[in-house]
Parts: C-alpha cells; sequence; structure tokens
C-alpha cells in the first residue's frame, strides 16, 4: 500500500465505526489517561509523604537527639569539674543524670541511624571518644572520696580539658553532618512538593484537555449531526421536501439520515401519487357535479315537460274507453284499456323516479324526528290498506333520532306497505316493529308473516328495478327497497334481510343514536308497548 493509499484506508476504516465505537473507543483511552495520571499522582503524594515521614521521623529526631547527647556529656563534665575541686557529692547529680541521658540519647540515636553508616561512624566516634575521657577523667574522679578536692583533677585537669575537646569536635562533626542530612532532607521535600504539584498541575490541564476533546467530540460526532437531521426533518416536516438530507458523522447516523431520506423520498412519491388522485379526485367531482346538474335538468324535465304529455295520453285514452267502450269490439277495448294502464303505470314510474332521485338531495333538512310520531303518520296515510286487508301492526317504543323527517316517512311507507302487499294467500297480515339500542346505534328490526324473500335474492331486492313477481301478481315499479336503503344509508346506517327468520320477512336497519333526554331514556327503558291498527 502506498503513502497516499494508507490514510484514505483509515478514513474509510474510521467512517464505518458507530457512534457505540466511537464512544467506547473514546471512554477507554479517557480512563486509560485517567489511570496513568491517577498513578503519577499517587506516586508524587507517596514520594512526599515519604521525604515528609523520613524528615519528620528520622532526621529532625537524629539531630535532636545528638543535641540531648552533647548536653548530657557537658552536664556529665561539669560534675566532674566541679566534684574534682570541691569534692561535694551534690555536683555528681549532674554528671549521674548526664550518664542517663547519655544512655537514653545513644539508644535513641542507634534507633534512628539504621541505614545510615555515617551518622552511625560518627556516633561511634563520639562514643569512643566519651569512653576515652570517662575512663580517664571522669570515672577516677567520681569515685574518690568526699568531702576535700581529689588530688586526680589537677593532676589529669589539661588531659581532661584535651580529651573533651576531642569529643566537643567529634559531637560537632556529628551534628554538622546531621544538620546537612536535616537540610537535604528538607530539599528533598521542597522538590518532592514541587514534583507532586506539577504533576497534579499537569493532572489538572489534562482533564481540562480530555474534557474540551470529549465535548468537542460529542459535538462534532453526535449533537451536530443529530441537530443538523433534526433541522432537516422539520424541513420536510414543513413541507420542504425538496430539500436532501445528507448527515456527517458515525455510520449509525448516517444510516438514519438514509432512512429519513427514504422517508422523504416516499413521502415525495406519495405526495405525487395524492396529488395525481386529487387531480383525478376534482376531476371526477366536476363530473359528477355537471352529472347532478343534468340530473336536475331531466328531474325538471320529467316533472313537468315528460308529465304533461302524459297526463294528456291518460286523459284521452280515459276518454276513449268511457266514450267508445262497448261500441268497439273486443280487440278494440283491449287495446285502450293497454293503453290508460301503460299511461298510469309510465306516470307513476315517472313520480317514484322523482322520489327516489330527491332522496338525500331536495329533503335533507337534519333534524330531531320522534319516530313515534313518523310512524303514526305513516299508518294514517295506509289506514284503508290496513282495513281493506284486516293488517295487524304492532310496535315497540320508538326512539328519537336525528335525521329527515320526510324521508323516515317514506322509509316505514315502503316496508310497511311491502309487508302488506307480500301477504301470504288466506293469513291476516301480522307486522311488529321492534327498537333495540345498541350503543350508539338503534337497531330497528320490520317483521311481517307474509311470503318471504328466497336467500338468493336478499341482496337483488335492494337494486333499482329488480322484481321478483311480475305486475300482475304484485303491482308496483320496483323501487320501493332501493329507496329503502338510500334513505337509510343517507342517515348513516345498514339496511338488510335477516336470513335466520322464517316464516315472512324481518327487515333490519340501523340509525345513529342522539343524545336523549333523561326522561326520554327513563321511558324507552320502561316495558315496550304496543299499538294495534
Amino acid at each position: 500500500m502506498t503513502a497516499g493509499q494508507e490514510p484514505a484506508a483509515r478514513q474509510r476504516l474510521l467512517s464505518r465505526w458507530t457512534t457505540r465505537r466511537w464512544l467506547r473507543v473514546g471512554v477507554s483511552i479517557a480512563l486509560s489517561l485517567l489511570a496513568v495520571l491517577s498513578g503519577l499522582g499517587m506516586w508524587a503524594m507517596d514520594r512526599a509523604a515519604s521525604v515528609t515521614t523520613d524528615l519528620v521521623n528520622t532526621r529532625s529526631p537524629a539531630l535532636t537527639n545528638s543535641i540531648r547527647l552533647e548536653a548530657a556529656l557537658v552536664n556529665q563534665e561539669t560534675g566532674i569539674r566541679g566534684y574534682g575541686l570541691t569534692g561535694q557529692k551534690q555536683f555528681l547529680e549532674p554528671y549521674k543524670q548526664g550518664l542517663a541521658d547519655e544512655k537514653a540519647a545513644v539508644d535513641r540515636l542507634n534507633q534512628l541511624l539504621v541505614g545510615n553508616p555515617r551518622a552511625q561512624a560518627d556516633l561511634r566516634t563520639v562514643l569512643s571518644r566519651a569512653g576515652a575521657w570517662q575512663q580517664r577523667i571522669a570515672t577516677p574522679i567520681s569515685s574518690a572520696p568526699a568531702g576535700a578536692p581529689a588530688p586526680l583533677a589537677g593532676d589529669r585537669a589539661a588531659e581532661g580539658r584535651v580529651n573533651f575537646d576531642r569529643l566537643r569536635q567529634a559531637m560537632t562533626t556529628q551534628q554538622d553532618h546531621l544538620v546537612d542530612a536535616r537540610g537535604n532532607a528538607v530539599d528533598d521535600l521542597a522538590r518532592a512538593e514541587r514534583l507532586r504539584n506539577w504533576v497534579f498541575t499537569a493532572i489538572a490541564l489534562v482533564i481540562v484537555l480530555l474534557a474540551i476533546a470529549v465535548f468537542e467530540g460529542l459535538r462534532r460526532g453526535i449533537t451536530d449531526p443529530l441537530s443538523r437531521l433534526g433541522t432537516a426533518a422539520r424541513d420536510v416536516a414543513q413541507g420542504r421536501f425538496d430539500h436532501p438530507i445528507d448527515v456527517v458523522g458515525p455510520a449509525d447516523l448516517r444510516r438514519l439520515a438514509s432512512d429519513v431520506d427514504s422517508m422523504r423520498l416516499r413521502l415525495v412519491e406519495e405526495l405525487r401519487f395524492s396529488e395525481a388522485a386529487r387531480a383525478l379526485l376534482d376531476e371526477q367531482t366536476e363530473d359528477l357535479k355537471r352529472s347532478n346538474t343534468e340530473l336536475e335538468q331531466f328531474a325538471y324535465v320529467a316533472s313537468h315537460d315528460l308529465q304533461e304529455p302524459l297526463r294528456k295520453v291518460s286523459s284521452f285514452t280515459q276518454l276513449l274507453q268511457r266514450r267508445y267502450g262497448g261500441q268497439l269490439d273486443d280487440k278494440a277495448d283491449q287495446y285502450i284499456a293497454y293503453a290508460v294502464d301503460g299511461a298510469n303505470r309510465m306516470q307513476t314510474l315517472i313520480n317514484d323516479l322523482l322520489t327516489f332521485s330527491r332522496v338525500g338531495r331536495v329533503h335533507s333538512d337534519h333534524q330531531t324526528v320522534d319516530l313515534e310520531a313518523v310512524l303514526n303518520r305513516t299508518l294514517d296515510s295506509l289506514s284503508v290498506t290496513i282495513e281493506e286487508t284486516n293488517a295487524e301492526i304492532t310496535h315497540d317504543a320508538l326512539p328519537t333520532v336525528v335525521g329527515d323527517s320526510t324521508q323516515l316517512g317514506m322509509l316505514w311507507q315502503n316496508l310497511l306497505s311491502n309487508a302488506i302487499k307480500f301477504r301470504s294467500a288466506g293469513s291476516t297480515p301480522q307486522i311488529h316493529v321492534n327498537a333495540t339500542n345498541d350503543g350508539g346505534t338503534w337497531e330497528f328490526a320490520v317483521t311481517d308473516n307474509g311470503i318471504g324473500i328466497a336467500p338468493e335474492f336478499r341482496e337483488k331486492v335492494f337494486i333499482l328495478f329488480q322484481r321478483l313477481h311480475t305486475k300482475d301478481a304484485y303491482p308496483g315499479t320496483g323501487i320501493g327497497l332501493a329507496m329503502c336503503k338510500k334513505v337509510v344509508e343517507f342517515h348513516g346506517g345498514t339496511i338488510r334481510i335477516d336470513p335466520d327468520h322464517t316464516p315472512g320477512t324481518r327487515i333490519v336497519f340501523t340509525l345513529p343514536a342522539t343524545q336523549a333526554a333523561p326522561a326520554a331514556e327513563a321511558e324507552l327503558a320502561a316495558p315496550d308497548r304496543e299499538t294495534q291498527s
């Protein structure tokens, strides 16, 4: 691999790192640096503590005990000199105390100077010269009888001064060495403290730099890419779908940006499709408006222009039937009867078509409708047919709904008239209307004991102009149930034939329930009441 290819390969390798890997590597490096810095700090503190301990526990006590040793020897020399000159025993007290202090100081020095050859040599020199002085001067004079000056004190006075001066010189040398050692320890302590301070300053600086590096890495690697991604996503949310989403950073954030950009492209495609569908819908809406306009024009023509010639045809054929009936042959009477019947049926068909076309277009005033009152008006309009057929019509307590009272009256009119018309031969029509509340929906059922509807025709009967019988057997235009379906669906309900009901027919339809007043709810909760006509 060439020199130019290595950085590119390293860059491609790093570009595949995810946020988790960057964080893992960054945390590992930070912890390693902190561990190294912690080790350096502990080492610097331990060194300073060690030097302090040596100074406090060894160097200073050694110098102090050397001075105590010197004081003890001086006390011995003072006491021996006084006793030798006077012979008084009280001068031996400083000597004896000096011996005790000497022993204590020497024992302590032996403990403190372990591992210090030069100081131990100085101590041996001091002890050797002290022993020589004590052997030649102190011990013989202290052993002399009390009460009179010791002759030995005068004889060895010059020798004693020389020996003690040599002892003083040895102690001075020892103390100079101990002072130097203590000074060196003080210098070591100062250097250790400076080193400790520098180490901790370096630790603080490295921690600050590490924190800056962490924050900068998080900013460049996570927060900035996420901020750019959020800005791009908000741009897309505000409708700028042509704005591409391109985010740098770790691999997982780039994949997230790619996924968001894929969503943007999908939204662009969906928007393009939606706009095309909306344009098509607008076109279809315009076609529907034009069709409705043409339908209204046709309804106007049918209700005005077609009705007039039909009325003329019907009137003149009826005049022919009344004036020339029985004067012509039977064929002529039959043809005239056909013409009258055809004109009447054509007029009825046009009226039914007009009524069907007006559902949801002319009568569409939704308001609160009392179905009980609407049903009673329908029964009044069907009273003649009910009396002629001796029909028995009963119903449950009916609720109040929101709808168009004219269309709901047409619904009851068609359902009840069909139940009476398609009655079984030789039996009295028995019709029952019941209503049940199913949550937010009222379900109504019109049940009769008529001829019924075969299963294969239960959907066909709701289609316009679909008849199951000839006009001679059961008159009509085949629009009734189609109109019922249109009325029910216009009010947001459904209508169907109950397949499980036999014999006869049970037509079930639903209407959305309205919020009833408490009094009305109490009335509907009471036992069903029946009305018979």
